[in-house]
């Protein structure tokens, strides 16, 4: 696919990348800035104490910041902003207006609402956003390892991982978000389907937390978990992380089905993979309006008229995340298999769509920018 390029003696874009607190969602802005090429400016935001987790009411604002520890927003404006999350978004909206709607915005993810005023927004296959203009669909979010990165986590833990039986199953766990519940009872579940999973050729089995991981599920797996099989408990003092010598190391994977990005990380390495789908509340306030909010933007992209089309078009409940429709476009792909199906190579390997995206930024500037 071609891509648009500057013309000659045009200056390149000022960009800048607005990242926020979690390093999953800053990998895929800070890809797709090394691909554009540009002159960029890492803008790196931290959030008061009630905003960590808390979610600001959504607007164009600072109010949520950390001023004094957050990198300065101050003129000369950028003509670009990348950025991700409903936090870092508020402040591309907040620039924006600061800027007198010359800054374009890139937004990767879903808005939380005013859709209209991004210039493009890169949605993927979890996320209920409407068909619009500025809208591009991907089939896959841009998480990627860079393979620089991998050949030295090879070269890192080669060693240390050859004295276990092949093939090694990395199983990559993530923590509780939204529906999910990750407590004692998940973590026996796990084990035993990871167990029934690899009965047929055993090997060894290397079980990786992150820092989402409650105490309580690390606990109980540690209790099941046989003598031969390996587990990282991670903490802030836990020492070198074993995740990216797993990503190069292992011959197949299992991964929690609510770490998008440790899912996709493992999908484009072409090796069998299996989703663990953790059991779900019973009842909580989030499921219900998630499942309310996917029912009406499925409505909406269903047909335009009727009461739930007109409420998913009104943005009043925001754009629906539904993490199973990201598995189910994995397994439509031959990419991943449910846990219960058993290990087997993928079908095909993982589309590439950076260039894509690339290519609707640059059409941003057809003809580049002032110098």
């Amino acid at each position: 696919m071609a891509t648009a390029v500057q013309p000659v003696g045009a200056a390149p874009p000022r960009l800048w990348l607005l990242l926020g607190d979690k390093l999953g969602d800053n990998a895929q802005i800070e890809s797709l800035a090394r691909a554009l090429g540009w002159p960029c400016e890492h803008k790196r935001l931290r959030f008061l104490p009630g905003y960590v987790r808390g979610k600001p009411r959504f607007g164009a604002s600072l109010h949520h910041l950390d001023l004094r520890a957050s990198d300065p927003l101050e003129p000369p404006w950028p003509d670009a902003v990348l950025t991700i999350g409903r936090r870092p978004s508020m402040a591309a909206l907040w620039l924006r207006e600061r800027s007198q709607g010359r800054c374009k915005l890139v937004l990767v993810g879903r808005p939380k609402g005013r859709i209209e005023d991004f210039d493009l927004v890169v949605a993927t296959p979890q996320y209920g956003v409407p068909d619009r203009e500025n809208v591009l669909r991907l089939k896959l979010p841009l998480m990627r390892v860079e393979a620089a990165e991998l050949a030295a986590a090879r070269d890192r833990w080669r060693s240390e991982l050859a004295t276990l039986d092949r093939p090694l199953t990395a199983v990559l766990i993530g923590g509780p978000t939204g529906p999910y519940r990750f407590d004692a009872a998940a973590a026996r579940r796990l084990f035993a389907a990871v167990r029934h999973a690899t009965s047929q050729a055993p090997g060894s089995c290397y079980f990786c937390t992150s820092r989402r991981t409650p105490a309580a599920f690390v606990s109980a797996l540690e209790a099941v978990r046989p003598a031969s099989a390996r587990l990282y408990r991670w903490s802030p003092e836990s020492g070198v992380n074993p995740y990216h010598g797993l990503l190069a190391l292992a011959d197949r994977f299992v991964v929690t089905g609510d770490s998008l990005s440790m899912i996709v990380e493992a999908a484009r390495l072409g090796r069998p993979l299996l989703i663990y789908d953790p059991p779900k509340r019973r009842f909580a306030t989030a499921r219900l309006v998630h499942e309310i909010g996917r029912r009406a933007h499925a409505a909406g992209s269903a047909r335009r008229d009727g009461p739930l089309a007109r409420l998913a078009a009104s943005g009043l409940l925001g754009y629906a995340r539904d993490l199973g429709a990201l598995h189910r476009a994995l397994f439509e792909a031959g990419l991943a298999r449910p846990l219960g199906d058993g290990f087997a190579p993928p079908a095909a390997a993982a589309p590439d769509e950076l260039p894509l995206v690339v290519e609707r930024v640059r059409a941003l500037f057809p003809c580049g920018t002032e110098g």
